[in-house]
């Protein structure tokens, strides 16, 4: 099994972090169901963010899996080695440093997959994290900035020179977003020039290609991210694929909506009365899109505010026997 510093993970299948979908209560269901890590939600490493509602719950982990892994974000190696002292005082286990994502947003600001085209700017952040703190620090990366400027083997070597502990490469460039097919080739060329753990991400969509995936580049692990979404036993399938090569069976349909009346009955308990309703709209949409049969009843969903009214739509849609033995 992968191990991260002092920490040997259940299995090699890792939840990616994806800010606005891998809050708490969405990290705990994923690893309940058999992810061996999941990293939180970005967190701006920007001091007078700390005390924003966003960053009070980003920054949450009661009853969280262990190791608890947060990821932070910035371009200033002293801001980011604070941000990572700040959270590991909040109780993080893991710093992960993202400098994989291609947002227009992060990117304005030269933070996420910006920061591969500036390889001084990489170790000097880099390094300050490692410094900083007496937890394992990992890094996201993209393959490089461009199709035709792919450095992520040198990334890789200056992050493995600056003591970084595991990196999840997604076989995008930035310029790439995420238009067009993840290629691999790159990550097995980083899995050869580095000792650390790496674990390859994007377009890994089911158990097949997680094993095919690892097959190609000698990967210690893979990183599961807009596939889960709808699907958070994704990531225990694949690694019961891994463990045993049988790819088990996904839940039925009626414990599958027993785990979205539990998980939507969580969000509203996290965020509360108003902003619960809200967020739980985008996880019942990625749900209803693997069920085209219930996809017209998306719209109905969306327009209820009320909390007990979405977990009374979801039992009158789906007629939901049993669930609250599924939700214990």
């Amino acid at each position: 099994m992968p191990r991260i510093g002092p920490y040997t993970l259940t299995n090699a299948v890792a939840l990616a972090p994806m800010a606005g979908v891998t809050d708490l209560p969405f990290r705990q269901l994923c690893a309940r169901l058999g992810a061996g890590l999941v990293v939180s939600e970005m967190v701006n490493s920007n001091p007078r963010l700390r005390n924003t509602d966003k960053t009070r719950l980003r920054t949450r982990h009661d009853a969280e899996i262990e190791p608890r892994s947060v990821q932070i974000a910035g371009n200033d190696p002293q801001q980011m080695a604070d941000a990572a002292r700040h959270n590991v005082a909040l109780g993080a286990q893991i710093i992960d440093i993202n400098m994989g994502c291609p947002a227009k947003k992060v990117c304005r600001k030269a933070a996420g997959s910006a920061l591969l085209a500036d390889e001084p700017l990489v170790e000097s952040i880099l390094s300050a994290v490692v410094a900083a703190v007496d937890v394992p620090v990992t890094l996201k990366i993209r393959t490089g900035p461009a199709p035709e400027s792919r450095n992520g083997v040198s990334i890789a070597r200056i992050a493995e020179d600056a003591g970084i502990a595991a990196l999840a490469v997604h076989g995008r460039t930035r310029a790439c977003a995420f238009r067009g097919h993840a290629e691999y080739d790159t990550i097995a060329n980083i899995v050869a020039a580095v000792d650390m753990p790496v674990y390859a991400n994007g377009d890994i969509d089911s158990a097949e290609k997680a094993e095919a995936v690892l097959r190609h580049t000698g990967a210690a692990g893979v990183m599961i991210g807009r596939a889960a979404q709808g699907r958070p036993w994704l990531c225990g399938q694949i690694a019961g694929r891994l463990a045993s090569g049988v790819t088990p069976s996904a839940p039925s349909l009626e414990q599958q909506v027993g785990l979205l009346h539990a998980h939507v009955r969580a969000l509203h308990g996290f965020y509360g009365d108003f902003l619960g309703p809200r967020i739980a709209r985008k996880h019942v949409g990625w749900f209803l899109q693997h069920q085209p049969q219930w996809l017209t009843h998306r719209a109905a969903f969306n327009a209820l505010a009320d909390s007990s009214a979405q977990l009374h739509m979801i039992d009158r849609l789906f007629t939901r026997t049993g669930a609250e033995n599924l939700a214990a």
